[in-house]
């Protein structure tokens, strides 16, 4: 069991952070929590939403707001999507089924890793929204294109291809914990590290429960499932690049949206390969610390795009009115990865659940106040950035 996602203390996502935290072993705790080297970047996704100033229209009566977004064609009672985050299940059994369930129910989208520990049509059999299937080339195209058709067969409706793995980033606190000599299921390289694991006896349960060290059963090789210790090597020998957007599209057919994007050049090369729509995104800043945030890069790649696809953006959101504010800068919507995880790590579905609802009702609240009915009416107007922001 969780912790009590539904207790009266548990008024925002940070709340839920803490739950997780009591609940999680570290190393499980910090896969979710950490981010690469020094973690500035992690640090500013959060804090660079504190320089955006709102401008609210007061004396406005708002009885209502219309949260709904439509992205590629596809609509969505929320303006904000849960993101692909890996290795879910290890968070809370099922987790990725647990997940999408729970964004089904909110009336917004789920999108699969391509590290889950589910079933990708076990996933989608959940939710009765729109879900998304995040693209790793891991095992190779051969591999890939297996997996493209059997998103495809279970009714996924866009593919989300991730450009900034060529390597894993350093997570400096997996190396600290001895996440890999912990994967390693060797008894004398586990046994320093095997106590954070003991120590919480309910998850253990409930993860030994569940299967233990799981597979990812969406990258199937030819001798079973890619395991957990291969996901590394198997990165660097998968790189995606632009060119294989032409075979991934005529394999799929359908939506595609390349996540990774951080300068405009490459939104305007997204744009002139002809992908359905965009993700600002530094992976959660688990990839290359020192980029900088994704809402401080969001109007630079909003003017690349012009208006041509539809521009997303991740990374750092713990509030109703963080999303508020990408889309007042030109987001279509946004997708949340953290906010949910917490959730989930928290207290399952219901801490899920609790996570949708602190962030939809923060916006509810933040529009009201701005004098706002409608998403769709949001715009820069309603905003404030510094003016080093429009210098790039």
């Amino acid at each position: 069991m969780g912790g009590n996602v539904g207790a009266p203390s548990v008024v925002n996502v940070g709340d839920l952070r803490v739950l997780a935290k009591n609940r999680l072993p570290q190393m499980v705790f910090d896969y979710i929590d950490s981010g690469a080297d020094r973690e500035q970047t992690l640090l500013q996704n959060c804090t660079a939403y504190n320089d955006i100033y709102f401008r609210p229209r007061c004396a406005v009566a708002t009885p209502s707001c219309d949260l709904g977004i439509k992205v590629i064609d596809q609509k969505f009672e929320l303006p904000f999507l849960l993101a692909p985050v890996g290795s879910s299940r290890m968070f809370y059994p099922k987790g990725e089924v647990v997940a999408a369930r729970e964004a089904g129910s909110a009336g917004t989208g789920y999108t699969l890793s391509t590290l889950s520990g589910c079933r990708l049509e076990e996933v989608k059999a959940a939710t009765n929204f729109p879900a998304w299937y995040q693209l790793y080339l891991l095992g190779g195209k051969d591999v890939a294109l297996k997996t493209i058709e059997r998103a495809k067969s279970a009714g996924f409706s866009a593919i989300v291809v991730t450009i900034d793995t060529p390597v894993s980033g350093l997570r400096e606190r997996d190396v600290r914990n001895g996440t890999k000599e912990l994967l390693s299921m060797n008894p004398i390289t586990m046994l320093p590290y095997i106590s954070q694991m003991l120590v919480k006896p309910c998850w253990l349960s409930q993860w030994l429960g569940d299967g233990g060290l799981m597979s990812f059963p969406n990258v199937q090789l030819d001798d079973g499932p890619m395991g957990y210790t291969e996901i590394g090597p198997a990165l660097e020998q998968s790189v995606v690049t632009w060119d294989d957007l032409a075979w991934i599209r005529e394999a799929w057919g359908g939506k595609i949206i390349v996540k990774g994007i951080h300068i405009g050049d490459d939104a305007r090369k997204a744009v002139e390969l002809g992908v359905d729509a965009i993700v600002v995104s530094n992976h959660g800043a688990r990839q290359l610390d020192s980029v900088a945030p994704t809402i401080r890069v969001l109007p630079e790649i909003v003017d690349a795009v012009n208006d041509r696809i539809d521009v997303l953006l991740d990374g750092g959101i713990r509030r109703g009115s963080d999303v508020v504010k990408a889309i007042c800068l030109g987001a279509k919507g946004v997708l949340i990865g953290r906010a949910y995880a917490y959730g989930l790590a928290a207290g399952g579905g219901p801490g899920v659940a609790r996570a949708i609802e602190i962030i939809r009702t923060d916006i509810i609240r933040t529009m009201k106040l701005l004098g706002c009915e409608s998403i769709a009416q949001l715009d820069s107007s309603f905003v404030r950035i510094p003016d080093s922001w429009k210098q790039y």
